[in-house]
């Protein structure tokens, strides 16, 4: 099997970590905090999508081909993990919900929005990372 890059997942989960920081350290309301705010909710969009991505390719020796993996929607992709022992039922669970508010992103890009992102970013980053940690230990 082989090694699975994961340097631009944690290129994501770095600017997402840091645009969390800032976020946090703004006043709601300014300018910094608006810019801060968009950069977090794309930091999500493409530390989930890149997930995503990642953890097809790590399931991939578990079916018969390639193919097969390809025609998975995300959220079969992180049943697939639990299954597999690649995160446990209360990370599936979250994948999910992240999927969820992903799906609400591409409507509303409100403050409505944005709260519901920052109430869970913390947990999406530990995810996250320990997600990659599993892609890069089964590798």
């Amino acid at each position: 099997m082989d090694n699975i890059n994961t340097e631009y997942l944690q290129k994501c989960i770095e600017t997402l970590e840091k645009s969390y920081s800032m976020i946090k350290a703004s006043k709601e309301g300014s300018i910094d905090y608006e810019m801060y705010r968009n950069s977090l909710v794309k930091g999500f969009e493409m530390t989930l999508e890149q997930c995503g991505k990642l953890l097809k390719k790590r399931l991939e020796p578990y079916f018969s081909s390639k193919k097969a993996v390809d025609t998975l929607y995300f959220k079969d992709l992180f049943r697939y993990a639990f299954k597999h022992s690649l995160i446990n039922e209360d990370e599936a669970e979250r994948w999910m919900k992240y999927r969820d508010n992903r799906n609400n992103t591409a409507h509303n890009y409100g403050r409505a929005f944005a709260k519901e992102t920052l109430s869970f970013i913390e947990d999406f980053i530990k995810d996250a990372k320990n997600l990659k940690e599993a892609i890069e230990k089964n590798g």
